[in-house]
């Protein structure tokens, strides 16, 4: 273990540097750029480290934009157990409001900088290089080890695990246990995440003149009706799952967008103002609005009873608006998952994060969701949990960062638990 230790100390260092590398190939997601090339550049690293490469295509792939997996594999004694280390390695556009390059890889202070620094490319260059020091250690594997960088997951994961795991690359045939490095921080795992049902409301009024609105029926008041309706009916519940943060552990919902009535793009107020309203909408009451809910529950709710509350609000305001008719269409429906806390594979981090930190590991469960779901409920691997470098609260965030001291910390852990696991 101290031989492990010391390897992987040296290795984390490696891995900061590579995570740089990563971050200097601008995978944005949207559109899904530069996915090959950083493909590429983990399949060339896990060839340098002795592994077999794969690359799988994954569907919806446009010719200037291929979707593209890597899998590396290494071989141990057996087939069995095997143990997959899965990381995404599409990132979200980098928005405004940052102080240094977003796809710079800048390493400052202890901290690596850029779009992908803690979700997630420090934690792929941790799983490669927690590999590598068990290679360097001279440790020889039972069972067999597996990485991948997949694509897509900011978006659904359906041209990356899901596309692995419906094809029957990466399933319980195939595979014991699943380590995905999202940034829980090194003292914590993440067993599970909540459900998702994400939805649009259409509210369907009747038009008439803006100066006598009392004639027609407003679809706007209807869904702004409908968007307090839904907030009041999520109730108080409180998970049992350790979900963080705190606020996460009830029932959120958020309202993604509104739009109703006539949409005028580049509206000028001030042309309005100097009495000629140019570009002003005509004076009509609202026949249409339209709604998208992203509604987050609990692993104690299930999807049918959050079905039923919406329905319920929306029957509700149809009663007290004559005129008003809505249209629901369920855009995505995503299952809560929860690995066991007493399963092999936890209990393995668990003891990997105490030697490693010289703290007691935390469990803790995702407010959204990641690829687990995949995994587990088209994979069938019951054993599958997040643990990685970096903050939870950075992703996805301006200036995101990664601290150095994070990327060792869990590429030591990950590195025991691999031996644990498969020597």
């Amino acid at each position: 273990m101290d031989r492990v230790l010391s390897e992987a100390a040296v290795c984390g260092e490696e891995a900061a540097l590579f995570a740089a590398e990563l971050i200097r190939v601008p995978s944005v997601n949207p559109p899904g750029d530069a996915y090959r090339e950083c493909a590429e550049l983990l399949g060339v690293r896990l060839e340098a480290d002795g592994f077999e490469t794969e690359y799988i295509q994954g569907p919806g792939s446009d010719p200037q934009r291929p979707k593209i997996n890597v899998l590396g594999l290494r071989r141990g004694r057996s087939a069995r157990p095997a143990l997959h280390l899965n990381g995404h390695i599409d990132v979200v556009p980098p928005g405004d409001g940052w102080t240094v390059d977003p796809f710079g890889g800048e390493i400052r202070d202890g901290w690596l900088y850029g779009r992908g620094s803690a979700d997630m490319k420090a934690g792929i260059a941790a799983a490669v290089f927690a590999a590598e020091a068990v290679r360097r250690s001279g440790v020889s594997l039972r069972g067999t080890l597996e990485i991948s960088g997949t694509v897509d997951e900011e978006s659904g994961g359906h041209a990356g695990v899901a596309h692995l795991t419906q094809i029957g690359r990466v399933t319980s045939r195939t595979t014991d246990y699943v380590i995905i490095p999202e940034p829980f921080s090194p003292t914590r795992i993440c067993i599970g995440h909540r459900g998702v049902l994400w939805f649009r409301i259409v509210a369907r009024g009747r038009i008439a003149h803006g100066s006598m609105p009392f004639l027609g029926v407003s679809a706007i008041d209807a869904a702004a009706e409908v968007a307090l309706g839904l907030r009041e009916a999520i109730g108080d519940l409180v998970t049992e799952l350790p979900v963080v943060p705190e606020g996460a552990r009830r029932p959120t919902i958020n309202m993604n967008s509104i739009v109703g009535g006539q949409v005028i793009e580049g509206l000028d107020s001030s042309a309005a103002l100097d009495g000629h309203g140019q570009g002003l909408p005509s004076p009509c009451v609202a026949d249409q609005c339209e709604l998208v809910v992203d509604r987050r529950y609990l692993l104690e709710e299930g999807p049918d009873a959050v079905r039923a509350e919406v329905r319920g609000v929306l029957d509700a305001v149809e009663a007290r608006r004559p005129g008003i008719q809505f249209e629901v269409e369920e855009l995505l429906s995503v299952l809560p998952t929860h690995t066991p806390d007493d399963c092999t594979l936890v209990e393995s981090l668990v003891r990997s994060i105490e030697a490693t930190t010289g703290t007691a590991a935390d469990l803790v469960a995702s407010p959204g969701t990641y690829d687990h779901k995949h995994f587990q409920r088209i994979g069938g691997i019951g054993q599958c949990v997040a643990y990685g470098p970096g903050e939870l609260e950075q992703a996805h965030q301006p200036d995101e960062r990664c601290a150095l001291s994070d990327i060792t910390r869990t590429t030591q852990a990950l590195a025991l638990t691999i031996v644990d696991l498969l020597s």
